[in-house]
């Protein structure tokens, strides 16, 4: 499915969905949607994506251990859940996040979602084994009683999905195309939470559109970690550091009406995402009118949470 393309809007995907996070213990509620986004993204704006019937406020752009951004936006709301999407375990002290988490439970019980994720090798002086410095994380973090079920992980292949499944309440994967939500939910299986990231741009005409969303995913063209994800996931002869193409970009990013954009983000559902985070590209602009707009049309309850 061509996704950074108008499109035809159509009911149906996986419209129970898993209001639940994880499968059994935990009660928070995050719906088929929430909005990701840094937290100036948010600042002041929380309470109105709250009232837009989002279930889940995504702050990116790793979140400090003291989690101070997350806890901001929970002041500034009621009822949503904000997750982290990601905090790094090769920046945040383990320590540190473990007495922010129980800050924010005792602050704001039942509303914090810990996303946790090893970042980009690129970035990271000290980078070597994701995997094992992921499981170390999350040893820490069960030692210092922070349930499974509040925590996400950022999880783009096979080890790191499997260890989503066993170690978490699932997967958070970032930048990813429809292929990799099938792909991801048969590795995790049935029960655990699949809560991707998909962007979108309020934008009809084609020429603009991607040339906002080369702007956007230039950056992540110059990681490993992702061009060899997307290398099996239909596009083999991509290099690191390569240029967008607007094929790759088609299959990346939904744009033109918020009417139009809707069957991008439920092909993810129907893939076997249980949630969708929806980033609006470019972040410069007021993006609530389109999630407003984008919440009408999704049939989202205001005031309820999706």
């Amino acid at each position: 499915m061509r996704r950074f393309r108008r499109g035809k809007t159509r009911q149906g995907g996986n419209s129970a969905g898993r209001n639940l996070v994880g499968s059994k213990v935990s009660n928070l509620r995050i719906g088929q949607y929430g909005v990701f986004g840094s937290f100036d993204y948010f600042k002041g704006r929380a309470a109105e994506i709250e009232r837009l019937g989002y279930g889940a406020i995504w702050i990116g752009g790793s979140p400090p251990a003291d989690l101070a951004l997350i806890e901001a936006a929970l002041a500034e709301s009621e009822r949503i859940v904000v997750a982290s999407g990601i905090v790094n375990v090769w920046t945040a002290p383990v320590g540190e996040v473990v007495e922010s988490y129980h800050r924010l439970e005792e602050r704001h019980p039942g509303r914090f979602l810990l996303g946790i994720g090893a970042g980009h090798p690129e970035h990271q002086a000290e980078y070597q084994s994701p995997y094992r410095a992921v499981v170390a994380y999350l040893d820490a973090l069960a030692a210092g009683g922070v349930p499974k079920e509040r925590i996400v992980l950022a999880a783009l292949r096979g080890r790191m999905l499997e260890l989503a499944a066993e170690r978490t309440a699932g997967a958070h994967p970032y930048f990813m195309p429809v292929a990799h939500t099938r792909l991801a939910r048969e590795r995790l299986g049935a029960g655990p939470l699949l809560a991707t990231e998909a962007k979108v741009v309020f934008e009809t005409d084609p020429a603009k559109a991607h040339a906002v969303g080369g702007q956007v995913s230039s950056f992540y063209l110059g990681l490993r970690n992702y061009v060899n994800a997307w290398r099996e996931l239909g596009f083999p002869d991509l290099e690191v550091g390569a240029p967008p193409t607007e094929a790759w970009l088609d299959a990346l990013v939904s744009y033109g009406t918020p009417a139009g954009i809707v069957p991008g983000l439920r092909a993810h559902l129907d893939a076997g995402a249980d949630h969708v985070a929806v980033q609006v590209i470019p972040t410069a602009s007021d993006p609530i009118p389109g999630l407003a707009a984008l919440a009408e049309q999704l049939r989202l309850v205001a005031g309820a949470g999706a």
